[in-house]
């Protein structure tokens, strides 16, 4: 099999479960918290950074999809092709229920398609649907750290800049829980692909109460203290599911 064309790995290269952050950044971060000496860089190239790591002696691949779906259906796909049966995305996410924290974590039980990706491969009726197995390991992964989650269905959408007040009181009305851009497409493309994903998200704003990203301080890091801080966290809540799901 040849080189895939945007992740330059060949099948051999990735493990059978990997982690699918959206930032690059964050692929240095999982790789602090894995076993040590066990990380081995594969590819960056474009917004997609590769590696192979260890945690606790499980084998895992970490690799970068960039923001929104067309890039996490690319990763996906190539993925795919190359021999990774499991994924889980670790990101960050926007509340849309007023009792939801910056801080807290999400577990997605579904993802409603307010993106264009998927719409190219089936009709938007059908369900953006996680394996219920991801799901289960990354609620056991909470609560063997007595972390405090919220489980439910969110929405993947592709116009950060045009979530709209009407759109927000929409999704909030319909009990989503937060609003993010690649699950929809990840859990699609898994599901007929025959592959397994999930998603856990730490949340970085809140919608309904105004304190979504790029509503402060247009200077301050893209994230608050207290996201930034949670996602470590999350990271470790990601990887402990993704070791029980070898």
């Amino acid at each position: 099999m040849a080189v895939q064309p945007h992740l330059r790995v060949d099948e051999g290269d990735v493990h059978d479960v990997a982690l699918l952050p959206g930032d690059p950044d964050r692929v240095q971060r999982i790789a602090d918290a894995c076993d040590d000496g066990s990380v081995v860089e594969l590819a960056h190239n474009r917004e997609y950074r590769l590696c192979n790591a260890e945690y606790d002696g499980v084998p895992l691949t970490l690799c970068s999809t960039g923001v929104g779906s067309p890039s996490a259906a690319i990763a996906l796909e190539e993925l795919a092709a190359v021999g990774v049966e499991t994924v889980i995305r670790p990101g960050t996410t926007g509340a849309l229920q007023a009792d939801i924290e910056i801080g807290d974590m999400v577990v997605a039980t579904a993802a409603a398609k307010e993106e264009g990706t998927t719409k190219r491969y089936e009709r938007v009726e059908y369900p953006a649907v996680p394996d219920h197995g991801v799901v289960q390991a990354l609620v056991a992964a909470a609560e063997a750290n007595d972390e405090a989650i919220h489980v439910g269905p969110i929405v993947t959408d592709d116009a950060f800049y045009a979530e709209t007040e009407e759109y927000v009181d929409d999704w909030e009305d319909a009990g989503l829980l937060a609003v993010e851009m690649e699950a929809a497409a990840l859990f699609t493309l898994a599901r007929r692909k025959g592959l397994r994903a999930g998603a856990i998200c730490t949340v970085d704003g809140n919608l309904v109460t105004g304190t979504q990203k790029g509503s402060g301080d247009a200077t301050a890091e893209e994230l608050p203290p207290k996201a930034h801080d949670n996602v470590e966290r999350m990271i470790e809540l990601a990887l402990g599911a993704a070791a029980t799901l070898k």
